[in-house]
Parts: structure tokens; sequence; C-alpha cells
């Protein structure tokens, strides 16, 4: 009996016990191999990162940029500057947002919705920094930014599409320098979907060009977004309908120019599901009437 019991010590000096705070699940190592093995799905790390406040804060410091790098890691290289074990504007859980999630659409002051749009999680996205030089006008076509292809929503008489995306050194771009030098005035009640930043609207700064209406398959004054103060962009847009022979075509994209990022295979779950409301409501959730806080 007292053999064991100092086999114990041995084992466990300084009065650790045999469960110590970094084995099992609060293992980072052992979390980035489990989450390796299943492709780095997104409901599942929302799922950790819900379970308690040493989970949560794992999930901030490590597992968001390992996820973001390992789906779409030369988009990240590009967007880090060829760091991507470094930090990244507006932090790495917002960036992992933006890649899975389609924020949703509410009417603004430049674009009205019969229906607000909810937010949730998408199968697949393709960002492609060749289509985000059609979301800049000329002068800042030197800046680069990855858009999204625009998430198709039926409203039943037109389709709205919701894109997203996000610009590389948004504080030394010239996007910036361009809203600045115009003085553009930060939206009232406007926060950015991803990083709860304030944003600017690129229609009231009349920096929407026509390209990408073109772009989106759009008609020019049915489009509209944002660019918050970390550089991520979100906006809504009237998909023009395609005729049947313009339905059939396919166009591809440069592949050296897109990044595509699949997420969750399977069917789109409820929209009280736990997980999926870990990104549906920025800051703050709402599940069955109780509120948690993410950055708690």
């Amino acid at each position: 009996m007292s053999g064991n019991r100092s086999q114990r010590q041995r084992l466990y000096p300084f009065g650790e016990s045999s469960v110590s705070e970094d084995s099992g699940i609060y293992d980072e190592r052992i979390l980035i191999l489990v989450f390796r093995s299943i492709d780095w799905d997104i409901r599942t790390v929302c799922q950790t990162a819900s379970v308690d406040k040493k989970l949560r804060a794992l999930a901030r410091r490590i597992l968001w940029r390992e996820l973001c790098v390992y789906r779409a890691p030369q988009m990240i290289t590009a967007l880090t500057n060829g760091s991507p074990s470094g930090r990244i504007a507006g932090g790495w859980q917002a960036m992992a947002k933006l890649m899975f999630f389609c924020n949703g659409c509410q009417s603004t002051r430049h674009f009205q919705v019969g229906q607000p749009a909810p937010g949730h999680f998408v199968k697949t996205s393709r960002f492609s920094k060749t289509s985000g030089r059609s979301f800049l006008v000329k002068k800042c076509r030197s800046d680069l930014l990855y858009v999204s292809d625009p998430c198709e929503h039926p409203t039943g008489d037109d389709d709205l599409g919701l894109f997203r995306g996000v610009l590389w050194g948004f504080m030394k771009s010239r996007t910036r320098a361009c809203l600045i030098r115009r003085r553009v005035e930060l939206e009232g009640g406007g926060k950015c979907p991803f990083c709860r930043a304030r944003v600017w609207s690129m229609t009231a700064a009349k920096l929407i060009p026509k390209s990408a209406a073109r772009r989106l398959g759009s008609m020019e004054s049915g489009v509209e977004y944002f660019v918050c103060v970390n550089g991520h962009l979100y906006g809504a847009c009237w998909l023009v309908h395609l005729s049947s022979d313009e339905d059939e075509e396919k166009i591809d994209g440069d592949d050296e120019d897109e990044e595509k990022i699949d997420g969750d295979d399977e069917e789109e779950e409820e929209e009280d599901s736990s997980e999926e409301a870990y990104f549906n409501g920025g800051n703050q959730v709402v599940i069955n009437g109780l509120k948690y806080g993410l950055n708690s």
C-alpha cells in the first residue's frame, strides 16, 4: 500500500494530481491532432469552444488560427504576408467566421429586403482575389482583396446574393486612404458581423465600381457592401435571373487566384442548434432564452 503511494508521488511530484490542467482535452497538441484527423470540421471546433472558459480561451489562442491555416493555406499566407503563425486584423475567430459563415442580411438605408435573411453555415466557399479586384475602384486595385462567391437566398421574386471578403493590410491600404480622404463617416449603428468593429458603407462613399455588379451578376443599382476598420467586407445584391442558355455555361476562374473552402458536407441543421448559434450572434448568442457571451 505504502509502495503504491510512493510510486504515485514519484510519477506526480510536488503534489500534482494524476489529471493536470494540461492533460486530455486541454492539451493543445492533442486537440490539434484530433481536429486534423477530422479536417478541422468547423461545427466541432464551435462545440469545443463552447464547453467552458478554458477551451474558449484555447480556441482564441490557437484553434481558430490552426483551422484557418489548414483550410485555406494560400489565402492565409497572402493575408499574413507569409507569416500565418502570427496575428491577423480582427482576430482569428473573426477570420474563421468569415470563411465559414454567411452572415445573413437585413434592410439598410441603401438596400431594402422584404424579410431579413438569417445567418447560416456554408457548405463550400470560394474566395478569389481576381474577383476581389472587381470590387475596388480603379485607384484602389493595387489592394489585395479576397471575395467569396455570392451565397444565393431565394426570396420569391429575385434571388438575394450575400457575399463577404477580407482586405490585406487594410490600415495601409488605398481603400482606407480613400475613405479617410473623402471624410466618409462610419455608419451610426452598423457593426461588422465578424469582428463587431464599426463599418463604412461603400455605397455612401461612392466607391462601388460597375465591375462589382458585373462580377456578381447583378444590376448596378442592386449592390451594397460595407468595409469595417479591420478590413472585413460584407454585402448583398439582387441577382439577375439567367436564361436557360446562360445557366448551362460554367465560368471557371484562375485556380491560382482562388481558395476553395469546404464546410460541413451534411445537410444544414435547424437554426437554433448550439454550434450554429455560436456564430449567429456576433459576440453574444441566445440559446433557449439564455444569453451567452463569446468573449467571456
